[in-house]
């Protein structure tokens, strides 16, 4: 027997936007018997693990933060990744979240009660918690891409991945490889570069990259902010409104991504004189295949005398040196590893268990990027295909966080113990995505990314605008699922 007094009504899992955003609206909901297990000792997620000198979110910060709490005062159109962090923590704060966080205490596991159509979850501490609701909001970028280097594992200097930073580990003097060319490292580099005595940049592709409009915003302009709340709220959907146009020329309006090609080169051909380097960085692809990077330093750092651009790849790792495939040894005293993350297959934190004790698989699909069959009252919040190459990730979380609410509303007013999405609703909805997918630039490109797996299957990316998708999520659809009437015994 189960007391009602001991169930709660969900357990989230991780403390990132997306954990967080999801534990305010319950409570908003009046669903305020929750708990929020997150592995670290801080909240932040994405924001408390990645601290690398130059860390900034590359979305506009107006766009990048909960519609429900605008933030008057951020310093930079572009926020520096301290600023994010301690955004979370006012948002923890305010809505009154610290007393239903566990810090330090990870899921553990996780098992479907069906003939009670609950969720037991037991933690890192000990702890037990039953909930009428799971929901993971862990995210794919906690899983680093580690790149299979002979000889990384003996190298003898310091080494570490961007996203697990070596706090400890003074730049000043020192010889430094940084492995990639991607969205972490064009931070890293004009960030690193003035204090070390060389950097080595290891580059496989070139990135399309575009100017970012990052001037300060000064105490004034907050003030205004501040004062009239609605003036925030129209540069939101301004922004908004000019993301989602750059958002055509993904899927839709393939000539949206030949404008951006231009400014590109336009300005790559303005910051770099010596023909010779402007063609190592000139990409080979097309635009937005990859991720679309915005800099306004890492030109001029790249073109520093104690800056080298290495093209060759990389043969091996030394004691203390990097070989390259044309023979050159290169002595290095750390390497940073802006390989970025594994996010191409959905994988479960930790052991999950629906129906008939089937365990969530690697790679699984989904529904709308958000429930799975044969796991009944299970969410996750950016799921497979929930990802974005134009916008604001926050916009998708909030969309799915609603259709969630609308789950639980469900299942409160019509006494359901179970919602599990219905097998044919699931795989129908991924045959047409992978149908639209096949048509748009990531899988035509000509190019490699994280966005797909080996096999070839992009798993990570929305195919259309985050309007579409607010849309299909603004209604919880009750008939896509089949539902059990609640049945909960009471001791």
């Amino acid at each position: 027997m189960v007391a009602r007094s001991d169930v709660l009504d969900a357990v989230i899992v991780g403390a990132g936007f997306a954990g967080l955003g999801m534990a305010i609206k319950l409570d908003a909901a009046g669903f305020s018997r929750f708990v929020i297990l997150e592995r670290a000792e801080r909240v932040g997620g994405t924001w408390r693990d990645n601290r690398y000198p130059g860390c900034a979110c590359d979305v506009p910060a107006h766009l990048y933060s909960f519609s429900f709490e605008p933030n008057p005062n951020w310093s930079l159109p572009y926020a520096p990744q301290k600023e994010i962090l301690a955004y979370l923590e006012r948002c923890v704060d305010k809505y009154g979240l610290r007393d239903r966080l566990h810090l330090g205490n990870a899921a553990t596991d996780a098992t479907f009660d069906e003939e009670l159509g609950l969720w037991t979850v037991e933690t890192s501490r000990g702890k037990t918690f039953r909930a009428r609701a799971l929901v993971v909001g862990t995210g794919p970028l906690n899983r680093w891409s580690m790149p299979a280097i002979p000889g990384l594992e003996g190298f003898r200097g310091a080494k570490f991945h961007s996203a697990a930073w070596d706090d400890s580990f003074s730049i000043d003097g020192k010889r430094v490889a940084v492995v990639g060319t991607g969205a972490s490292a064009i931070q890293i580099v004009p960030a690193i570069a003035p204090g070390a005595a060389r950097v080595f940049v290891h580059q496989r592709t070139a990135p399309w990259i575009l100017p970012k409009q990052n001037g300060t915003i000064d105490e004034a302009a907050q003030a205004r902010f501040a004062r009239r709340p609605a003036l925030q709220a129209a540069l939101r959907k301004s922004l908004y409104g000019i993301t989602e146009f750059w958002g055509l020329g993904f899927t839709h309006v393939r000539s949206v991504m030949k404008l951006g090609e231009i400014a590109s080169r336009k300005y790559l051909e303005k910051s770099v004189a010596d023909p010779a380097l402007r063609a190592e960085l000139t990409p080979r692809y097309a635009m937005g295949c990859k991720r679309i990077l915005f800099s306004n330093d890492y030109y001029a750092a790249i073109q520093r005398e104690n800056v080298e651009l290495v093209t060759d790849a990389i043969a091996e790792v030394r004691e203390r040196s990097i070989v390259t495939r044309d023979g050159r040894e290169r002595e290095v005293d750390a390497i940073v590893l802006a390989t970025g993350f594994d996010a191409a297959d959905v994988k479960a934190p930790f052991p999950i268990r629906g129906s008939g004790g089937r365990v969530l698989p690697d790679g699984a699909d989904a529904y709308l990027g958000t429930t799975f069959a044969g796991f009944p009252n299970f969410f996750m919040i950016i799921g497979p295909n929930t990802g974005l190459g134009h916008t604001s990730m926050v916009v998708m979380m909030e969309a799915q966080i609603g259709y969630i609410l609308g789950a639980l509303r469900a299942m409160q007013k019509k006494k359901l113990k179970r919602l599990d999405v219905r097998a044919d609703v699931q795989r129908r909805y991924n045959e047409r995505l992978q149908a639209r997918l096949a048509k748009s630039v990531w899988n035509g490109g000509g190019c490699t990314s994280w966005y797909k797996t080996e096999a070839g299957k992009n798993t990570t990316l929305w195919p259309g605008l985050t309007i579409e998708y607010r849309a299909r999520m603004a209604r919880f659809d009750l008939e896509s699922y089949d539902a059990a009437l609640e049945a909960l015994p009471v001791a």
